[in-house]
């Protein structure tokens, strides 16, 4: 069998797979959510932290908790870290510095899960499953009450009211992430991934002495960091370590993993919306896209030229020959079309448009299908600038589910889609200005620019996974990194939790002969080139200099 029969049979058995499980589980995520009943744990966890599930929210009152929980979570990581060599289980490690431990807690509270350190020799048992597995929970179940809430504003009318964001949380992570993960860590642990707490042991024995592995509880913790779309491995090779990723089938299910929730959250927007054709409307767009990118990363990276690729059947460079390159190509798209960050390759060692695809996918805004609940409330304020370009080209007001889109729901919108390209493109700036940042470049001239263009786009955009090459461990990166990923990540949630309590107050507009039809081809067509029309206007220069610059060349 050719290596590019076997990618396009991997590729029939991922969409088999999520085609599947997308209707039980969207329709299960929207009873989750519109459920008034509680459960005995809940109830409990509801009584320590002192709420009332059943009190309905304004915006302002969601936001706010949405940032005091995260802001607390910020400080209990944080505080975790710099402790660990006074923590039992600590397997001998010391404390994290201040700067990389205001770096980590940043990252995982923001579902980046960026890590500028080596795993299996900075963080011990404690930590990682106390603070760092603990956050792949909270942050994805965040996520997703935001996007539940934004929902919620269409949904409802002639109220501000959103939901409870306490409610929100513990259902998602009670009902939702903690029983898929548990039955994803038993398919892990079968395909060959460990699941332990042992200590440091000595493994085999090689020239000049021998190497030194930790175990630990791997198999749970990568079932959460898939499902969740967080990425942080607990070895410092992330997915291509075998320990977390041992053979082509659990690479082929941590892909599955990945994409799950994201793509079944359409089902759940159709069904709580109402209108189950502007679910598969929104579900088509971040389909075309998807496979759009994966068929070109792999046509890029099988493009034979020279005999080096020719014996090796196209750019097998820093890709795991377990893989190969359709399994590589395959998860290098979807953990960058997503917030997750894993990488079961090397991304620098792709060629140069091929690195180029995996950072255009997090410049998208990762959101086909995007992250756990980011990449609806993403794709949904896109689908709000599509009507609103569509309403200007025929003169008549827009309009979304039946809700006028006016001059304050585009400001929130606008603004949205701001955020993010100012923190990537700002930060890459002043980091090249400056001498002290670009001497952490391993490479120059335009691979060395993508380094950093990498870096910050994947902090600002809450992806985590790195270009490599670059010394990110230094007060600089782990300093403004870190600002990037918690403003990328909290900024976006104000404006979108301001558009949801601003729809949820109007009154719906009925649909007349005029209305722009929402779930016909004809607009997934526009919202696809809307959004590869803003980031292309947005990012071309950049890209320009740096991956495209390099793939020209080569």
């Amino acid at each position: 069998m050719s290596p590019q029969l076997a990618g396009l049979l991997q590729l029939i058995a991922l969409i088999a797979a999520l085609a599947l499980a997308y209707r039980p589980l969207g329709d299960y995520m929207a009873k989750v959510y519109s459920s008034e009943k509680h459960y005995t744990p809940e109830k409990w966890i509801y009584k320590v932290i002192g709420a009332n599930p059943a009190a309905e929210m304004r915006w302002p009152a969601y936001l706010r908790g949405v940032l005091a929980f995260s802001a607390v979570s910020v400080l209990f990581l944080y505080l975790m870290q710099r402790v660990q060599g006074s923590l039992p289980g600590s397997l001998g490690f010391s404390s994290i510095d201040p700067d990389q431990a205001f770096n980590t807690a940043a990252s995982f509270v923001a579902n980046t899960n960026w890590q500028s350190y080596y795993g299996e020799q900075a963080m011990g048992h404690v930590v990682q499953t106390g603070g760092l597995a603990v956050q792949n929970f909270l942050s994805a179940a965040v996520g997703m009450a935001v996007a539940v809430a934004l929902v919620r504003g269409f949904a409802r009318s002639r109220t501000g009211e959103l939901g409870n964001f306490w409610a929100d949380l513990v259902r998602g992570t009670v009902r939702i992430l903690i029983p898929i993960s548990v039955i994803g860590a038993i398919v892990l642990v079968a395909c060959g991934a460990i699941q332990n707490f042992s200590g440091i042991h000595q493994v085999g024995q090689f020239t000049g002495g021998t190497q030194e592995w930790n175990g630990g509880a791997v198999a749970s913790q990568e079932a959460i960091k898939e499902l969740g779309t967080n990425g942080g491995g607990y070895f410092n090779a992330n997915s291509a370590h075998p320990f977390e990723n041992p053979n082509p089938l659990s690479n082929l299910f941590e892909i599955f993993l990945i994409l799950l929730i994201p793509f079944a959250l359409t089902r759940t927007f159709g069904r709580m919306v109402g209108s189950l054709k502007q679910g598969y409307a929104i579900l088509g767009t971040m389909a075309v896209i998807w496979i759009g990118f994966v068929a070109l990363m792999m046509w890029t990276e099988f493009a034979h030229r020279g005999p080096a690729f020719e014996i090796a059947g196209g750019a097998m460079e820093g890709k795991e020959t377990r893989f190969g390159i359709a399994g590589s190509s395959l998860f290098a798209v979807s953990t960058t079309l997503t917030s997750t960050g894993a990488v079961n390759s090397f991304h620098s060692s792709y060629t140069g448009f091929g690195g180029g695809i995996t950072m255009l996918g997090m410049q998208l805004g990762e959101i086909a299908p995007g992250g756990v609940g980011s990449g609806l409330y993403g794709m949904l304020i896109m689908a709000i600038i599509a009507v609103f370009i569509a309403g200007l080209m025929v003169g008549r007001t827009p309009e979304y589910l039946g809700k006028k889109i006016g001059t304050r729901q585009i400001k929130f919108a606008a603004c949205y889609i701001l955020v993010t390209p100012a923190l990537v493109l700002g930060f890459t700036a002043v980091a090249m200005a400056l001498p002290t940042p670009s001497d952490s470049m391993t490479n120059s001239g335009a691979h060395g620019f993508s380094e950093i263009l990498y870096a910050y786009t994947s902090g600002a955009n809450n992806n985590g996974s790195a270009f490599a090459g670059l010394n990110a461990d230094t007060q600089w990166f782990n300093s403004t990194i870190g600002i990037a990923m918690l403003l990328g990540r909290f900024l976006p949630m104000v404006f979108v939790l301001a558009l949801a309590g601003s729809l949820a107050e109007q009154k719906p507009v009925p649909e007349t002969a005029g209305t722009l039809r929402t779930d016909k081809p004809l607009y997934a067509g526009l919202l696809v080139g809307t959004i590869l029309i803003i980031t292309g206007l947005t990012y071309f220069p950049a890209l320009a200099l740096g991956p495209l610059a390099e793939g020209l060349a080569s």
